[in-house]
């Protein structure tokens, strides 16, 4: 028995499905850990296969492949330090998301999570088996709790570890980012602490996946409350901590205690780590993107750069005859700003090609949206084929409230492998540029400020498709629009109420009817970032065929 531990704890990326490169990456921070002279190293939940790796692990060779990973970093620890490491394990008929003790050059026992998470983001009961209530992980003498993840979101699991004797709780996991999150994680593990009177470390994975973003932000509180250590949010870093058992159990020693970001900075790192991954775990060499001069496209351009460096990001001016001037001398403004390559490329021989050979089927009709699409079409048409041409993975640049009523063209401003404000409303869009003009935290590769031309922050939005069109001439103003939608998609209001709130009621009924009819274009949007509490696809999934309208 031993009074005094030194764990490390390791907050990394892993990439879903390379498991030789994340084996890699524990093999890196392990070398630290023994540097360091730890006794435990623990990693994030599912390290090794990365996570979420939702209907990958059905694969019988991938799971293999994950457990002889395993196996390999098992006889590291031949003389020490032990690990715990997170990865999918078939015990006969049964699949389970498991921990690993790695010790004394072998895997020494396994710990399978109990409450599997299916709700929002979360389909873990698709392809994993719940495992038994866990009891604690004898470890030099300690019983080590190891609930994983969900098992702490609701009290049972800790409250049977500390039943069956456990001293401490080291929890691996992978949870994913959204605004504020990172209270309501303190004060859900100041609870289990309170109920259980352990301390208790919290290890959450870094990076981008696909839409998730996981923010890291790891922590340890603890028995009496105290906050012992603090990890940075959306950085690499392994830990360093020292535990001595007292005379009322087990303790941390005082660690570092990193500033957190808030508001705009926590919203704008998500979106930029978010794109970074994507287009890096991805292999695209760099991004292309329309720039109209318009907020929107603007900001994306700034995530960009933030994320990628402005030698690989590529931005299109595509004027045609609605084109203002004040729009080109936005975009170039912009451009020069982020020190990007900026090439114009005038839309107005292909605009005409489609409706010189539409003409006789159009013959006797107005005009109307149909042509105004055939413009952003075209757009689409022309950045799919700079993708095509030079490798660069084109970027869609539509807001929240744009996604959430329809107010975009499939096969045109739709277009792109991939949208760092697509779960962003247009009112956080304008909080968002006027916070980076003034900001730059350590790690983006942008200018230090003054990204964005203050013109295209105060200039009414506008499409550009017909002759001094603005936003507003289809939608209300946005900060009602976002309120609206904000009621509708994140809290699931009913019309009544949100009426109550100040909003007359055909408006709020236009609203919900233009967001349940744009539900088919949203299935055929680009992935993106997940910010907000219920994003569209993971968390929100409605049918698109769909006659409710709630009249009340």
């Amino acid at each position: 028995m031993t009074d005094r531990l030194v764990i490390a704890l390791a907050q990394l990326n892993p990439t879903v499905g390379a498991v030789t490169g994340n084996l890699a990456k524990a093999r890196e921070a392990y070398a630290r850990a023994k540097a360091a002279q730890a006794d435990l190293i623990l990693y994030p939940e599912l390290f090794i296969s990365g996570y979420p790796p939702e209907d990958l692990v059905l694969r019988p060779s991938f799971v293999a492949a994950c457990k002889l990973a395993v196996e390999d970093l098992a006889r590291d620890t031949a003389d020490g330090p032990a690990i715990l490491i997170g990865l999918p394990w078939r015990e006969g008929t049964s699949l389970h998301n498991a921990v690993a003790l790695l010790n004394n050059g072998k895997i020494e026992t396994l710990r399978f999570k109990y409450d599997l998470p299916n709700y929002g983001v979360f389909d873990e009961k698709r392809v994993f088996n719940a495992g038994p209530a866990p009891g604690p992980i004898s470890f030099k003498g300690v019983r080590i709790g190891v609930p994983i993840c969900e098992d702490i979101w609701t009290e049972e699991t800790c409250e049977t570890l500390a039943e069956t004797g456990a001293e401490l709780l080291l929890v691996p996991n992978g949870s994913p980012f959204e605004q504020n999150k990172d209270d309501t994680r303190l004060n859900l593990v100041v609870a289990r602490v309170t109920e259980t009177g352990l301390p208790l470390a919290y290890l959450n994975q870094i990076g981008g996946q696909d839409e998730l973003v996981f923010d890291g932000a790891s922590f340890v509180i603890n028995a009496d409350h105290s906050l012992a250590l603090q990890m940075p949010m959306f950085e690499e870093a392994v830990a360093i901590t020292t535990w001595m058992r007292g005379d009322t159990g087990w303790r941390m020693e005082m660690g570092e205690i990193a500033r957190l970001p808030e508001k705009e900075e926590e919203t704008w790192l998500a979106c930029v780590l978010g794109l970074k991954d994507y287009v890096e775990k991805c292999r695209f060499p760099g991004v292309v993107l329309g720039l109209s001069g318009g907020i929107d496209s603007a900001v994306v351009a700034a995530m960009a750069v933030d994320a990628l460096g402005p030698e690989r990001v590529h931005c299109v001016m595509l004027p045609y005859a609605y084109t203002s001037k004040d729009s080109l001398v936005d975009a170039e403004a912009c451009a020069r700003a982020l020190s990007v390559r900026y090439d114009v490329v005038p839309i107005k021989e292909p605009v005409e090609g489609f409706l010189s050979a539409l003409k006789p089927m159009f013959n006797g009709h107005n005009r109307d949206i149909t042509e105004e699409n055939i413009q952003s079409r075209s757009r689409g048409v022309i950045l799919m084929a700079i993708s095509n041409k030079f490798g660069s993975m084109v970027l869609t640049t539509g807001n929240k409230s744009e996604m959430s009523v329809g107010y975009a063209t499939l096969y045109g401003d739709m277009n792109g492998g991939f949208n760092p404000i697509k779960d962003v409303y247009k009112t956080e869009v304008y909080r968002l540029a006027s916070w980076r003009n003034a900001n730059r935290p350590k790690g983006l590769r942008g200018p230090e400020r003054d990204l964005i031309p203050e013109r295209i922050i105060s200039k009414a939005p506008t499409a550009e498709l017909r002759e001094n069109q603005t936003d507003q001439d289809t939608l209300p103003p946005y900060d009602a629009l976002d309120d609206i939608l904000s009621c509708l998609v994140e809290n699931e209001m009913p019309v009544a109420e949100i009426v109550r709130r100040g909003h007359a009621e055909a408006l709020v009924k236009r609203v919900q009817h233009m967001l349940y009819i744009a539900e088919y274009k949203r299935r055929q949007a680009a992935p993106g970032v997940k910010i907000t509490r219920r994003n569209f696809g993971r968390d929100r999934r409605y049918p698109i065929v769909n006659g409710f309208r709630d009249n009340r």
